[in-house]
This record gives C-alpha cells, sequence and structure tokens, in this order.
C-alpha cells in the first residue's frame, strides 16, 4: 500500500508544465510519441531530428537537451544521430496510476538561439498484473429464508492495469445456488454481485464454500481467486439501515493521525443477535483502508495516516452495516481534504547569463520557472525582484518567467547588479522563497561625446585680425579608455554658398575656434555652422553642436545722401512761393547709412545758409521747412548746406546742398539773373517776365496733360520727351534700414529723382517711388503739405 501511494505522489509531480519561449521563434505545437511499458532501456522511441526539421548537427551545435516537468530523465537524445531513447524501464501504473491516457510531457531545448518544443509521450500499459482480492476469504451469512434473486454485495478484485488488461469479469466455481451479476456502474467498474438462485435450507446445509474467481481482459488472460464462505442462518427479516445515504465531511489535511473524522450510525428493527449491527469498508482501495479505519461497533471514522492534498484531494469510502442476521445496508463517505499552505514556491533555473554588454537593450538573463504543489490561492504565486532595477520579469507560458534587461545598463554608473528573485503564495501565512543572480555588466563604446551646450553663440567685432581666437567648444564622453578620447571637427555647412574653410578654423584637441580673416558686418552679419565632436573607440560614436557666429557692427561707414543727389549732376532747384506760411515744407533730405542700430541712426542740421534764419532743419527726419514768413525783399535765390551725422562712436557725417527759389507763384518763369544785375533793370524786364510767365503757364499746361496720357499709357516709365532725367549712377544700397523719425529710407523702397534738363527757366523736380505702395513716415500734417505741393503743380503723381 506505501508503494501505491508513492506511485500517485510521483503521478502528480509529472503535472508541471514548460513554457516554450523562442528568442527567434516558437514551436506551440506538441510531438506525440508511444512506447509500451516495461520497455528495455536503450529502445528507440523517435528521431527527433527529423521530426523537428532539425539537422543532427544543429542539435549538437545547439546543445540541445531534453527536460522532463519533474527532472527525472526518463529519455535520453543522442546527439549524434538526433534519435529519442528511454533512459529507463517505464511502469505505466507507477507513473500515472488509473489514469488514462497516461501521457509523459517532455520539452526539448535548443540554444543560440533559444527555442522549445514540446513532447508528449503515452506510455501503453501491458497486461502484468493480475487481479488480486485484498481478502482471502469473504464471509457472507446468508438467511434461509432470503428470496430467490436476491443480490449480495461482494468484495471487488483490484487490477493496476488499464484499458482492456483491466478486470472484465467474474466467476464463481459451479453450484446450485448461486450465480455471479454484474450490474451497470456510474465509476465504470465491475463490482460482483452473488444472486441466490436456489432458496436455502439451513437444516440441509449450513454452509457453502465457493471459489470467485476475477479475469482481466488481456491476451493470454490474467486471473486471481478468493475463497467465499457463505453460512446459513435463521431468518432475519430487516436489514440495517441508514438516516442517509452520503455523508460528507471536510479534513484539513494537517489533522493529526488517530484524530476522529465522522461517527456513522445505522438502525435495525430487529431484537437480539439480529439487530447488534457491525460497521465495516467495503469496496475499499488500498489507500482508503491505509488511510482511515472505522470501529466495527461504534461507527467512529479514524485518521489512521496523514492526509496530502497534494497527492489525493478527496475520498469516497463505501460503509457496510449489517447485523447478527447477515442482513446489510450501505452509505457512502466522501471525505474532502482541505489544502493548507505547507508548500513553498519553489524556482527552477533552465537558463542563465551572467555577463552581458552594456549597450544590449531587453537581454535574456534568465529563464526559470516556479511551482507550488498547494492549491487555489495557496499555489497562486506572485514573482518578484528588487525595485529600481534596470531588469523586469516577463510571464512567458504558465508558470514561466524570463528576467530581461529593461533597457541598455551602463557600466559606468553600476558595473554590477545583485537581483533576488522573490516568489511569493497568496496562502496564510505566505511562504516565499528566494533566489540570487549576480549580472555583471561588461563595457562598450556606448557613450558618445556630450556637448556642454547644444548651441554656443559667439560674437565678433567685425574688422577684426586674422587668426583670432573667437571661442571653445567642449565635448565630454563618460567612457574611458581611448573610448573617452575626443576630437573636434568642423562638418560641412548647410549652406553650400558658405565659404566655412575661409571663415574659421577648429583645434581638433582642444575645440579652440579661431578666425581666419577680417570679417565684415556690412557683408555677413552672421553665420552658422556644425562642429563635430568624435571619440577614438570601434566604432567610433560623434555628436554634433551648433555654433552661430555673430559679427558686430562697428562704425565704418559714413551717411550716404540719396536726395538730392551729390554726385556733380545738375543741381536740383526747389521752388518756395513767397506766400509760404512759416514752416512750410521745402523739401526733405534723404540718407542712409550702411551700418546698423545706432551707427545708422542719423540727425540733421543746417550747417550753411545763404541767409540764416529763414530756413530750418528737422532734426530726426530731414524735412527742412520755412522758418518764417518770406517777404518781397527777399533774395530770390538761396544755399542751404545741411549735414548728416549718424550716432555712432566716433560719429560719421555727411553733406547734402540743396538750392532754394523764391517765386511769387508757380506759374511764374524762373530766368537765372546773374547775381550783377541791378535793381533797376529787374524792373524794367519785368513786363517780359510776365508775358514769359504767361506763356509758361500754357507750355506747362499743355505739358502736364501729355505727361498724363503718356504715364498711362506706359504705366510710368520714364519720359524722354520731357526733358533729361538724372538718375544716381549705379544702384542705391540694398540694406537701408528704417528707423522712424530719422528720414532714413525703408529698406522696401528706392526713389526715381527726375530734374528737367538744361539750365531753362522751368526747373522742376518730381519725387515719387518706384514702388507704387510706398509709404511715408511722417506726421499727418506734413503729408498734407506734401500733397499740397503737389496738388500746387496741378499734376497727380500716383
Amino acid at each position: 500500500m506505501e508503494i501505491r501511494g508513492s506511485l500517485d505522489l510521483r503521478k502528480r509531480q509529472v503535472l508541471i508544465f514548460l513554457v516554450l519561449l523562442g528568442l527567434s521563434r516558437a514551436d506551440t505545437e506538441s510531438a506525440h510519441y508511444s512506447v509500451a511499458e516495461e520497455t528495455e532501456i536503450g529502445s528507440f522511441v523517435a528521431n527527433l531530428a527529423r521530426d523537428l526539421g532539425l539537422g543532427v548537427e544543429e542539435l549538437s551545435s545547439r546543445e540541445a537537451r531534453v527536460v522532463s516537468d519533474d527532472n527525472k530523465k526518463y529519455l535520453h537524445l543522442d546527439l549524434l544521430t538526433g534519435d529519442l531513447l528511454l533512459n529507463e524501464k517505464l511502469d505505466r501504473d507507477e507513473l500515472c496510476g488509473s489514469t488514462e491516457p497516461c501521457v509523459l510531457h517532455f520539452q526539448v531545448v535548443l540554444e543560440n538561439p533559444l527555442q522549445f518544443f514540446r513532447v508528449e509521450l503515452h506510455v501503453k500499459d501491458i497486461n502484468d498484473h493480475s487481479p488480486t482480492f485484498l481478502d482471502k476469504e469473504i464471509l457472507i451469512k446468508i438467511s434461509e429464508g432470503t428470496t430467490i434473486g436476491t443480490t449480495f454485495l461482494m468484495e471487488s478484485a483490484q487490477d493496476l492495469d488499464v484499458g482492456s488488461n483491466s478486470l472484465q469479469n467474474y466467476t464463481i466455481s459451479p453450484n446450485s445456488h448461486f450465480y455471479i451479476k454484474i450490474p451497470d456502474s456510474s465509476d465504470r467498474k465491475i463490482y460482483p454481485e452473488l444472486v441466490l438462485d436456489r432458496a436455502l435450507d439451513y437444516e440441509q446445509e449450513a454452509e457453502l464454500r465457493l471459489t470467485l474467481t476475477a479475469l482481466d481482459g488481456g491476451s493470454p488472460p490474467k486471473s486471481g481467486t478468493t475463497l467465499v464462505l457463505i453460512k446459513v442462518l435463521d431468518i432475519n427479516d430487516n436489514a440495517p439501515e441508514f438516516p442517509q445515504s452520503l455523508y460528507e465531511v471536510q479534513v484539513p489535511e494537517d489533522r493529526p493521525i488517530g484524530s476522529w473524522i465522522v461517527t456513522i450510525s445505522a438502525k435495525d428493527l430487529d431484537a437480539g443477535n439480529y439487530g447488534k449491527i457491525s460497521y465495516t469498508f467495503f469496496h475499499a482501495s488500498e489507500d482508503i483502508r491505509k488511510t482511515f479505519e472505522i470501529n466495527p461497533i461504534s461507527g467512529e471514522v479514524n485518521l489512521r495516516s496523514p492526509l496530502d492534498f497534494e497527492v489525493i484531494q478527496s475520498y469516497t469510502i463505501n460503509i457496510q452495516a449489517t447485523d447478527g442476521g447477515g442482513l446489510s445496508g450501505k452509505c457512502t463517505l466522501l471525505v474532502k481534504v482541505m489544502d493548507i499552505n505547507d508548500n513553498p514556491p519553489e524556482v527552477t533555473i533552465s537558463s542563465i547569463t551572467k555577463r552581458i554588454p552594456e549597450n544590449a537593450s531587453e537581454t535574456l538573463v534568465a529563464l526559470f520557472s516556479v511551482v507550488d504543489q498547494d492549491s487555489g490561492d495557496n499555489g497562486r504565486m506572485i514573482c518578484s525582484i528588487q525595485d529600481n532595477l534596470p531588469f523586469f520579469l516577463k510571464p512567458t507560458f504558465k508558470n514561466f518567467f524570463t528576467l530581461v534587461s529593461e533597457k541598455a545598463l551602463d557600466r559606468e554608473s553600476q558595473a554590477e547588479y545583485n537581483i533576488t528573485i522573490t516568489v511569493t503564495d497568496l496562502g496564510t501565512p505566505r511562504l516565499k522563497t528566494e533566489h540570487n543572480i549576480t549580472v555583471l555588466v561588461s563595457d562598450v563604446n556606448d557613450n558618445a561625446p556630450t556637448f556642454t551646450r547644444t548651441s554656443y553663440t559667439l560674437f565678433v567685432r567685425e574688422n577684426n585680425s586674422p587668426a583670432l581666437h573667437i571661442g571653445s567648444v567642449s565635448a565630454t564622453d563618460r567612457d574611458s579608455g581611448t573610448n573617452a578620447q575626443v576630437t573636434y571637427s568642423l562638418l560641412p555647412p548647410q549652406d553650400p554658398h558658405l565659404p566655412l574653410a575661409s571663415l574659421v578654423s577648429i583645434n581638433t584637441d582642444n575645440g579652440h575656434l579661431f578666425a581666419l580673416r577680417s570679417l565684415d558686418y556690412e557683408a555677413l552679419q552672421e553665420f552658422e555652422f556644425r562642429v563635430g565632436a568624435t571619440d577614438r573607440g570601434s566604432p567610433a560614436l560623434s555628436s554634433e553642436a551648433l555654433v552661430r557666429v555673430l559679427v558686430l557692427d562697428a562704425n565704418d561707414n559714413s551717411p550716404f545722401v540719396l536726395y538730392p543727389l551729390q554726385n556733380g549732376s545738375a543741381p536740383c532747384t526747389e521752388l518756395v512761393p513767397r506766400t509760404a506760411e512759416p514752416g512750410y515744407l521745402v523739401t526733405k533730405v534723404v540718407a542712409v547709412d550702411g551700418d546698423s542700430g545706432q551707427n545708422a541712426w542719423l540727425s540733421y542740421q543746417l550747417l550753411k545758409a545763404t541767409e540764416p534764419g529763414l530756413f530750418g532743419v528737422w532734426a530726426h527726419n530731414g524735412e527742412v521747412r520755412t522758418a518764417r514768413l518770406l517777404s518781397e525783399r527777399e533774395a530770390a535765390k538761396h544755399r542751404l548746406v545741411v549735414l548728416v551725422k549718424d550716432n555712432g562712436e566716433p560719429p560719421r557725417s555727411a553733406t547734402a546742398t540743396l538750392h532754394m527759389l523764391l517765386v511769387d507763384g508757380f506759374s511764374q518763369p524762373y530766368l537765372p539773373l546773374p547775381e550783377t544785375v541791378p535793381a533797376q533793370a529787374q524792373a524794367d524786364s519785368l513786363t517780359v517776365y510776365l508775358v514769359v510767365a504767361l506763356a509758361s503757364v500754357s507750355s506747362l499746361f499743355l505739358l502736364s496733360v501729355l505727361l498724363f496720357v503718356a504715364v498711362r499709357l506706359f504705366r510710368r516709365s520714364r519720359a524722354a520727351s520731357v526733358g533729361r532725367c538724372s538718375v544716381p549712377e549705379g544702384p542705391f544700397p540694398g540694406h537701408l534700414v528704417d528707423v522712424s523719425g530719422t528720414g532714413t529710407l525703408s529698406q522696401s523702397y528706392q526713389y526715381e529723382v527726375c530734374l528737367t534738363g538744361g539750365s531753362g527757366a522751368n526747373e522742376f523736380k518730381f519725387l515719387k517711388p518706384i514702388i507704387p505702395n510706398f509709404q511715408v513716415h511722417d506726421t499727418g500734417k506734413n503729408m498734407g503739405e506734401i500733397e499740397n505741393f503737389r496738388n500746387s503743380f496741378g499734376f497727380n503723381i500716383e
């Protein structure tokens, strides 16, 4: 009976599942093989290499091995041939008991890369056990008044074989009173019943001895016998009866030996010896008889040996109550074993890697399985490692886990990790198991040089000296040795037109930057390039930073007068009516400065004048206005010199010469008079002037109409028929900056200055923007004065 318990314990141990984890691929289907029990050691089972589609060389190179759930070596894999061979004789009855089919689960493990295949081995039963009766003699007491056809329960035989090799039939030695009947059973077991075929006569025969034979279905069949002793009794017309047919009781598996389990009681209405009841187990297996015992008088059921939930979870016990007359009744006792948390979790390491490179991410460190023999919460487990470690546990299949690095490790931060795998069940009290793993981190060149800043801004004043040190960049590398040695270089500029090689250079060892030539703010205000830092590891790693060089402006450009032109061409004469009010806008000096910032802030002042106090210049916008009322006694011609000065240090300046002509009205022609003509001669020619003025006004009107038509037809093209137009030689500066209130032109506009040809009497100025949407940065008052000035000529300048 102890051997039977050991067989069931091993049966439970083979039910552990193994995960199938493949890094590159995993086979989720099982290979099925079968072998008859008791087959000799070394017998051929299958050729795994052929069935798995692998070469024999691959099995050997990938270190193939066979692993069973209970770590027993039932099979052996020949790496030279790929054959799967038996490593020991298999006893199906010992491995699986009454369980059918009997399946042993194995895993074929391949490494490099890691791969699993499931293998199921079916152990076929052979007829190697004969039916056996546990009792050498069966005593049956039968009253002589028993009715024909009455059945009597008999002990059944035990056969460890299964299927067709198990117990199949019963026979009894030839007699005239009894025959054997085999009724249908819900559990598909064969129980013999003795059936009375002819009435007994106590006076003729008080005792019968018969031989009961049990036969199995093997070929040839095997058998076992027992003696059936039948004692004929006087009439007993009441059999014992139980209050209920089924008793259920729950017993914790740690109940001490000898403990009371339950008391079973039956009643018999007969008196005397016929009313005395005795209790016995019947159809009880060896496990039941070894674990429990019943008091034949009181019906108390006590514990005889320790219970183990992990081996047997419940017992079904048939109890028979027999009175003194031989009549009996039966009931069933169901004992359910309650699990307690008496098994700590178990950790089995299948594969482990103790050294990993620091730059490897999600590297498999260990493959292990956990198992707890308990059930329910007692068998449920939580697997964990310490917090704040760059590793994590990943459940894979059933009770298998992989320990994987969470990210690329950094040897410079930590070169060794001590990992404790803790497996805790959920029972009460909780039991846990710990397993320690040490992982070493190997160094690789995994740190690229890092600049102290992602971008650098350097300032260089223009007109610098060549080979000037303008700044430095710096990068560090967390690696060591040659992996941390950094060299600097200039990377190709993104702008293909930037001559970087002629502008800056870098010291490859320390990152110092030098300007190779003198820089000009007006030509190049700023430029940027990338600097690379590369270590000497293998392979080399690098990083880059952006360097922006800002050229600071120096006051190296003098103001440039756009209007009036100072290029030596015919001077531009401004017409001023003598009726002009104080503050009348005569003209505007327009100038620009090639510098920027305060170096380009321009101010205007009147430097010289033919008659001081008659005209004034606004300091911020260069507007020339009348300072007081004009009189008839004022000279007709005036010359002004305006100083234009920037705000640089030191300041730079330029001058503009303006010519003014005072007229009584724009209809009066301008006739240049020698400064030596006497006043009387001027009075004598007044009549001539009036005639000429009238002709000029008529001509001017006709000319205005023709000019208006020409402008409309040719869209503001320069009209050569009006007269010679003087424009500045060459283009205007292209980087004009608008500073509000200073009189400097915006970069978006250029002016076209046209002067009438020759030195005739009528010399008019037309000042209009080339771009139609020109905006004048003057006050509304100035704007109105300019419009009044234009309208006085009768022109509509678009």
